[in-house]
């Protein structure tokens, strides 16, 4: 009975917490700086006994040495580590969006702690991004990534050759398509920005003895304020699309 234990359940769950845990750690707002590192354990040991008698069955057996053991926890590991950074990928649109539109209207050197990224970064950057974060978890979005690391057992299983090459090609792909992303959803305060420029420029020949900087600043940032009030709802309901769309692809039909 003891044996039984040691050498199926205890490995078993040793070996899907490597997964959870590491998806866990990395998974946007589950691995949160404000979030303990005791909630983030507990969560990720609660999810891998949940799992353990589901997924026992397709588990392999316990290797026979150690370096073999090794091997099977890492790629466990780079599996988590790869679907968790998929979910930072994507809502780093929201701050690829934010950081354009901050240039756009003159408040990049305006900074904040950004709770995500965890640095430095601009005001408009970690309000869209702790924005989103927060609709994700309110839209109850949060089960997509939950869903994406239980079902990767059947798209990835345990045991088998990493498609290391395949992990590759879509991390670079969805890092293309966030920030192109980002750049469409800052797309209306560009077209204003510069419309806004050009027409500063074309003040600034007619009337040489306005100074237009101190003029056009205030106004420059009112009238971007006002467009990002105008269609912050849009661009939500674009992320929100475009994460519930990526994430699909994880997740059993």
């Amino acid at each position: 009975m003891l044996k039984d234990l040691l050498t199926l359940n205890v490995f078993g769950i040793l070996l899907i917490f490597a997964r959870v845990g590491t998806a866990i750690a990395v998974l946007p707002g589950f691995s949160a700086a404000y979030v303990p590192v005791r909630i983030r354990l507990g969560l990720a040991l609660a999810i891998s006994f949940l799992l353990g008698p589901v997924l026992a069955a397709g588990l392999p057996t316990l290797p026979g040495s150690v370096p073999g053991l090794g091997l099977l926890i890492a790629g466990e590991m780079l599996t988590g580590a790869f679907i968790g950074t998929i979910a930072r990928v994507l809502i780093s649109s929201l701050q690829t969006a934010g950081t354009v539109i901050a240039y756009t209207s003159s408040m990049a050197n305006a900074l904040i702690q950004d709770p995500i990224a965890e640095q430095q970064s601009s005001t408009v950057s970690g309000f869209l991004v702790l924005a989103g974060l927060t609709l994700i978890f309110v839209a109850d979005m949060h089960h997509l990534m939950l869903r994406a690391i239980v079902d990767s057992y059947t798209i990835f299983v345990p045991g088998e050759g990493l498609p290391v090459g395949d992990f590759s090609h879509l991390l670079a792909r969805h890092v293309a398509d966030s920030f192109k992303l980002g750049l469409q959803l800052a797309a209306p305060f560009v077209i204003t920005g510069l419309t806004y420029y050009i027409g500063l420029g074309l003040l600034g020949r007619l009337m040489p003895q306005l100074q237009v900087f101190f003029f056009g600043l205030p106004l420059q940032i009112a009238i971007q304020i006002w467009v990002l009030t105008v269609t912050f709802s849009g661009l939500m309901l674009v992320f929100m699309n475009h994460f519930a769309e990526s994430y699909a692809a994880f997740l059993r039909p």
